[in-house]
């Protein structure tokens, strides 16, 4: 049996072997840009960038140490946007005003909370619905199912 150092979120076991992250914490803020009226919409047209942009520029107003921020393509939840997450722990947020990101990097960041009146759970839908059960469609066997699209 390997010996491990402690567990990732999820529950994964982290091999000893492991180097050291390179990051404490890894952000990914969502820019993914759709064609205009995609029913989905798309977190640039919510002002991402430039949300993406203050949170990195006041990172490093603070001084935040081991914490990468990044611009990231689709992290398909474009409709509750502008959407970012934050690793190792995977939590998600929605964050529409410098003010949120200021709450985000103070919170979640630096003292290590989280900021519950923005976080997005796995069932939260559209404008933080919760999902409603889709009709399961019937194909004939052999059938191949379509895959997603962004």
């Amino acid at each position: 049996m390997t010996e491990t150092t402690g567990k990732r979120p999820g529950g994964t076991p982290v091999p000893a072997e492991d180097p050291p992250p390179f990051y404490t914490h890894h952000v990914f803020c969502c820019i993914n840009e759709r064609p205009p009226g995609h029913p989905r919409g798309c977190c640039k047209e919510k002002d991402a960038v430039r949300l993406r942009n203050y949170m990195k520029a006041r990172a490093k107003e603070i001084g935040l140490k081991g914490v990468r921020i990044n611009a990231a393509g689709c992290l398909d939840r474009c409709e509750l946007g502008p959407t970012m997450v934050i690793y190792p722990e995977g939590v998600w947020y929605r964050c529409r005003a410098p003010a949120d990101v200021d709450e985000v990097l103070q919170t979640h960041l630096v003292r290590g909370g989280r900021v519950a009146h923005l976080m997005l759970l796995p069932d939260d839908v559209g404008s933080g619905e919760k999902p409603v059960a889709e009709p399961v469609a019937v194909s004939e066997p052999g059938a191949v199912p379509s895959a997603e699209s962004d």
